[in-house]
């Protein structure tokens, strides 16, 4: 008799945690003009990559906001991490550490029920990225947008 009583506090516990995970926050980006932007990728397959990796990110740190609680975001412009140099039929992004840091500049807005909580527009950008171990692809522009997350959006 007790293994059905597991298995269904189990399979409550599992329900609670699904439906605590859909109460959380949600992010709602667009890339504002992005064949203007400064470097997100050389072709439009790298741009609309970088885009989607970068929207998935966006919308995994909303999910640490609050229910009822939306960032909505515009994306006006992005500069990745490093220099693209073409090498044997295939771009090659070179990571030196001088003027090459990952930039990004979006205007964006906090909403709570429809009503503003904070806002503005900020440029971000990481002049000491490669002091940091990069772990995954984007690794740069996602610390960098996950440091602006926690200082501008997660503080009080």
């Amino acid at each position: 008799m007790q293994k059905p009583i597991r298995v269904l506090a189990g399979a409550s516990l599992l329900l609670m945690t699904l439906g605590m995970a859909q109460a959380a926050g949600k992010a709602d980006v667009r890339w504002i003009d992005p064949d203007t932007f400064s470097d997100a990728g050389r072709s439009v397959a790298d741009r609309d990559h970088v885009m989607q990796a970068l929207d998935a990110h966006f919308i995994r740190l909303a999910r640490q906001l609050p229910d009822g609680q939306t960032l909505k975001l515009e994306v006006t412009d992005l500069d990745l991490a490093g220099e693209l140099l073409p090498a044997s039929g295939r771009d090659l992004r070179v990571m030196r550490g001088q003027a090459d840091w990952p930039k990004m500049r979006l205007r964006y807005t906090l909403q709570s029920e429809g009503r503003a909580l904070k806002g503005g527009e900020v440029r971000l950008s990481d002049m000491n990225y490669t002091f940091a171990t990069r772990h995954d692809e984007l690794g740069y522009e996602k610390r960098m947008i996950e440091r602006w997350f926690k200082s501008e959006i997660m503080a009080p």
